[in-house]
């Protein structure tokens, strides 16, 4: 990278990092959400034996995504500890993608008669896509100016949600008009992911190491987090934040994990192409929900913007319960997706403004990931116990009001005036 290319504002820059967010959310559409959870309750019996133990599919899966988070959550510390002091965002930032694009590709060999194996491999899909992102959003308050944040953080999210939603049109065209086997979309969606990621790896800056790269590595990377953490205990706003987010992103993850499995479950008339035309309206509507919350924050702040959208969930879960025809399925995604574009895009520049001014963005960012993963281990893990106890998806989605309810509450302490400052 060149010196001028490092300068906070770069529009070449910032465009290829937004430009990752094209490239990779293909894996949230297509994989998490559009076609693997039909395909796998399409492939796969009600109740399944895993190391001999009994599952209902949906259970299954439920804690098979939770594992992934955690797996994430151990990992992403210590490397971002390293990424720091060695200057290696830009490393693991491929590395992960490289992983997860071809772990994708291999759930085309999806067979229920090797299900440890194939769950494995679903497990390292998920993990190469958050475990990319905790490097990917260090990016953020490098590239661009506290007061641009909101503004880069909601065109990367519009980014993904066109260049997710234009892929999954080529392959339902495919499959419905030329009879495209469903599995080949797996290796479609890895192909797209790491192919354009290369596109963003050109011009997204190298990052400078800390130190001299020594011998125990590790060790320094596990130095490097130890302060950062020391420093954290000390923002007080920050921290407060972190404590808001853990509870509200445990209710927007699982929704975004889970929504289709209750759509197939739930909903009494959804068509076969249904839950496509859900998932699309949610992502378009999304696309303009990024930036309408990033415009409503700029008028009454951040706090209160996000605030909103958490009134808005917790109206979602309510909504769902009672929620039995596809009409008011398709409804209710259209504001799933207002509010989805919206509270990701948000949380994510609201937590880099209270960030100090530091070099350590990879670690801050892994104590946000973390943060977001493990209420993501307890949100999906307390989905699939209620699904296993009540053998109803309905009442899992109905109680994940109360992490938005306990969201709203911590994010009502953090003084709104305090909360935005511009450099």
């Amino acid at each position: 990278m060149s010196k001028e290319a490092l300068i906070k504002g770069n529009k070449k820059v910032i465009n290829a990092w937004a430009f990752y967010d094209w490239a990779n959310s293909v894996y949230p559409l297509v994989i998490s959400t559009a076609i693997f959870p039909i395909f796998f309750d399409a492939n796969t019996e009600e109740f399944l034996l895993f190391f001999g133990v009994a599952f209902n599919n949906m259970e299954l899966y439920s804690y098979t995504i939770s594992f992934s988070f955690l797996v994430v959550s151990i990992l992403s510390p210590l490397l971002s500890g390293v990424a720091d002091y060695a200057g290696k965002k830009k490393y693991f930032l491929k590395l992960f993608c490289l992983v997860g694009s071809a772990s994708t590709g291999l759930l085309y060999f999806f067979n229920q008669e090797y299900l440890e194996l194939s769950l494995l491999i679903v497990v390292l899909a998920s993990v190469g896509f958050w475990g990319s992102l905790v490097f990917y959003n260090a990016y953020l308050p490098e590239i661009t100016a506290s007061e641009d944040h909101d503004k880069v953080s909601a065109k990367g999210y519009a980014m993904g949600y066109i260049g997710s939603s234009v892929l999954l049109i080529l392959i339902l065209i495919a499959y419905k008009g030329f009879g495209m086997p469903i599995e080949w979309s797996f290796p479609l969606v890895a192909l797209w992911w790491f192919g354009f990621a290369n596109f963003s790896y050109k011009r997204i800056p190298n990052d400078v190491a800390i130190s001299v790269i020594e011998s125990g590595i590790l060790a320094k990377g596990f130095q490097e987090l130890q302060l950062v953490w020391t420093d954290l205990k000390s923002q007080k706003r920050l921290k407060t934040y972190l404590a808001s987010f853990f509870l509200f992103s445990m209710g927007v993850q699982t929704v975004m994990q889970m929504a289709t499995l209750f759509g197939i479950r739930e909903i009494d008339d959804m068509p076969d192409s249904g839950m496509i035309i859900s998932i699309l309206i949610i992502q378009f509507v999304a696309v303009g929900g990024s930036y309408l919350f990033s415009y409503l924050s700029s008028k009454i702040g951040n706090i209160m913007a996000l605030g909103s959208t958490l009134i808005i969930w917790i109206g979602i879960c309510i909504a769902a319960y009672f929620t039995h025809k596809a009409v008011e399925f398709y409804i209710l995604a259209g504001v799933v997706g207002l509010v989805m574009g919206g509270v990701q895009s948000l949380a994510r520049s609201t937590y880099s403004k209270l960030l100090p001014e530091t070099k350590d963005t990879a670690s801050y960012f892994s104590f946000y990931d973390v943060t977001e993963k493990i209420g993501v281990v307890i949100g999906t893990l307390a989905f699939g116990t209620i699904i296993g106890l009540t053998g109803s998806i309905r009442n899992a989605v109905f109680a994940l009001l109360l992490f938005f309810v306990g969201g709203l509450i911590i994010l009502a302490f953090i003084p709104k005036e305090k909360v935005i400052t511009h450099e």
